[in-house]
């Protein structure tokens, strides 16, 4: 087998692994929508997936009164949580993943969700087992802050040029930048491929199986 170029990779969850953007987009419209308050765009709603909860609330709607935050949180949990079990990893997520940790890989996951929710996730799509560690949003500063990664290589004792971010939003990638890790876009999930670009991946892949195929020949 062929030295592994990457001792460590870092996954992002929705957009990235799971086909769940969309999904998010929906809810978050419709727990506004809920609460009376303007709806925003497809893609207002996409640019904040990625950011912990409160953090993409405050991006969103950055005049909502603190005292609302849990009204719309709950209404957006509520929507969510009627359909998240029913939400599908890409095609080919669960054979990438494990392949990759049958390649002796340590894998993890850093994302916007709680612990909860990936937990759940973890649980609804049998995935859990392959991963080594992951951090969650309600766990440590939301992304771009790079304390998920930092503490990813702390606890799996990888040096930071031996690790490699997988994500799908700019959020991910300025996240790697300032942990000092390469990185790889999604250009198939929240933010447009051209917009990830500018972030100077590796390489930018255009749907799941290119960026399958690329992990498997250069990770």
């Amino acid at each position: 087998m062929r030295e592994r170029r990457y001792e460590l990779i870092i996954f992002d969850w929705d957009g990235t692994l799971m086909d769940s953007a969309g999904t998010i987009v929906a809810c978050i419209q419709a727990a506004c929508r809920d609460l009376g308050l303007p709806v925003p765009s497809r893609e207002a709603a996409s640019h904040i997936i990625g950011l912990g909860l409160q953090d993409a609330l405050k991006h969103l709607l950055p005049d909502l009164p603190a005292l609302d935050h849990p009204r719309l949180v709950e209404a957006y949990r509520n929507h969510y949580l009627a359909q998240d079990a029913e939400i599908p990893l890409f095609t080919g997520a669960d054979t990438l993943v494990a392949s990759l940790h049958a390649r002796g890989h340590l894998l993890a996951v850093a994302t916007g969700k709680a612990r909860r929710g990936l937990e759940r996730a973890f649980q609804h799509t049998g995935l859990g087992a392959y991963f080594h560690a992951s951090r969650t949003a309600d766990e440590t500063f939301s992304k771009p802050h790079p304390a998920m990664i930092e503490e990813l290589l702390d606890e799996l004792a990888v040096p930071a040029e031996r690790a490699l971010m997988v994500g799908d939003t700019s959020h991910d990638l300025l996240m790697a930048r300032n942990a000092g890790v390469d990185a790889l876009a999604a250009g198939y999930g929240a933010h447009p491929a051209e917009s990830l670009a500018q972030f100077e991946p590796l390489a930018v892949c255009y749907d799941f199986p290119e960026l399958a195929q690329w992990l498997l020949a250069n990770a």
